[in-house]
């Protein structure tokens, strides 16, 4: 209900309060003048709510459908985590991992840290995943969908837990790819939710030493998870827009650094042979097997910036491919971001004094649950521009958007599942590949302007909403 209409009636009828006898008429004109303004809005509310539940009962027999196509389909699935586990092995039995000649049963070689051979094991001990990592993966992406928190509450309604838990399983079909490959992105969504759940607390709970301890675990989560793709790392900067000083913000930024850096450190420090060997592996210096590259084939920016240079004939230039993909991350994705959240400060009552850094400081505390929503859409942003974004990567870009879409209003909501889900859906399941082109990438760019715009039109919804309640 809009109070500024309910105070404009009844300010509309003081005047026949203030006459004698005025105040039960003008009460019940009053109320009457409320009553016809809810009736049609009540009605309204009502049809919206039937064509968005449809909608979104639609979108929830597309998702499942294509995991039961998907799971149905006679395949040979799990190739990424018979890798990972091949390495676990090889390196249990002292071999060099990081060969691709010691690894049974593939042809792709292991990308992550040497640290990680040791933190699988338990993961990959017996077979146990490798024979049935569908049936895990379902397991954890609910768990990952039920651990998303929400942006500043302590109530969380059914209807928001069903929409993360549509979003994560159909969201830029990335849990599709992490389904069929077995890709660990697995493992970084469900860290990822963890994290979020500690980093995103109510302000009225986090304010105190125990509140910022838990964040701290959180922002540590966060930079760990990072380091298992180094390319995502610039993600950390987004803990700024956090709701608190901005020294706890820096020890927040700096715990998340040290989270990144602290498996490579380990690995260079105490598997130092083998840290050489995964060196190796990224800048091809071994021979005749596959390397992790910046520039394989993957829906990212980049490569899209290389495309469009091929066709004009430049494609071979490497400053100007990283130059256009700069102008083009900063263009379609960054700067419209920060502009976006400039011109919600300034829209704000005028706080007197200080840099513009002070004042949005005060203005993320004055709002924390905008500045939690300011803080995931950063996050977005961010891990949609990274300069390697393969195929599987959007299950945990459909992470961050999970946590976004419950608070979305009906329009924004139904693009969002129109262009996010229904969409990549349909292309999905009608048995066409998105590998190799940029549907994804396209899909992801277009779902962070629905919510950007959404943003720019009621950068304070969320807190009206909790006055309101």
């Amino acid at each position: 209900m809009n109070p500024q209409l309910i105070l404009s009636i009844v300010a509309r009828r003081g005047a026949a309060q203030a006459r004698p006898g005025g105040i039960r008429q003008g009460r019940y004109l009053a109320v009457s003048d409320v009553a016809r303004w809810l009736g049609p809005s009540v009605d309204m509310t009502a049809r919206r709510n039937t064509w968005l539940a449809w909608l979104i009962g639609l979108t929830a027999l597309l998702v499942l459908g294509n995991l039961v196509s998907d799971g149905t389909l006679p395949l040979n699935y799990g190739w990424d985590v018979r890798v990972n586990c091949a390495a676990v092995d090889a390196h249990a039995d002292g071999l060099d991992p990081y060969f691709v000649k010691n690894l049974k049963g593939t042809r792709f070689s292991y990308p992550y840290l040497p640290v990680t051979l040791d933190v699988f094991r338990p993961v990959c001990a017996g077979g146990v995943l490798v024979a049935h990592h569908m049936g895990v993966y379902l397991v954890l992406a609910v768990l990952c969908g039920l651990l998303l928190p929400g942006l500043g509450r302590t109530q969380t309604s059914p209807r928001d837990v069903a929409l993360r838990l549509l979003c994560v399983f159909g969201a830029f079909i990335g849990f599709e790819w992490v389904w069929a490959s077995g890709n660990f992105a697995i493992l970084g969504g469900v860290l990822t939710a963890v994290a979020l759940r500690l980093l995103l607390r109510p302000t009225a709970s986090a304010a105190g030493d125990r509140g910022f301890a838990l964040r701290v675990g959180g922002a540590a989560l966060l930079g760990l998870v990072t380091s298992f793709k180094l390319v995502f790392c610039p993600m950390i900067a987004a803990l700024y827009f956090l709701p608190l000083p901005r020294a706890r913000k820096l020890v927040l930024i700096a715990v998340a650094a040290f989270g990144f850096a602290w498996p490579i450190l380990i690995s260079r420090v105490f598997y130092a042979d083998l840290f050489s060997s995964w060196v190796g592996v990224l800048t091809k210096q071994i021979p005749d097997q596959h390397a992790v590259e910046l520039m394989e084939t993957n829906p990212s920016l980049l490569l899209l910036a290389r495309s469009l240079l091929e066709q004009v004939g430049l494609g071979d230039s490497k400053p100007v491919m990283f130059a256009t993909y700069a102008l083009a991350a900063l263009a379609l994705v960054l700067v419209p971001f920060v502009l976006s959240v400039l011109r919600a400060v300034g829209s704000g009552p005028a706080r007197a004094g200080g840099s513009l850094l002070s004042r949005l400081d005060r203005w993320l505390i004055d709002h924390p649950h905008v500045a939690s929503r300011v803080t995931v859409l950063a996050m977005f942003a961010l891990y949609v521009s990274s300069p390697r974004l393969k195929e599987y990567a959007f299950f945990e870009l459909a992470v961050y958007a999970a946590v976004l879409i419950a608070d979305l209003p009906a329009l924004a909501l139904a693009a969002m599942l129109a262009v996010g889900f229904i969409a990549p859906g349909l292309v999905s399941i009608s048995g066409h590949t998105v590998e190799g082109g940029f549907v994804l990438l396209i899909v992801a760019l277009a779902c962070f302007w629905i919510l950007l715009l959404d943003f720019r039109a009621e950068p304070m919804r969320l807190e009206a909403q909790d006055v309101r309640s």
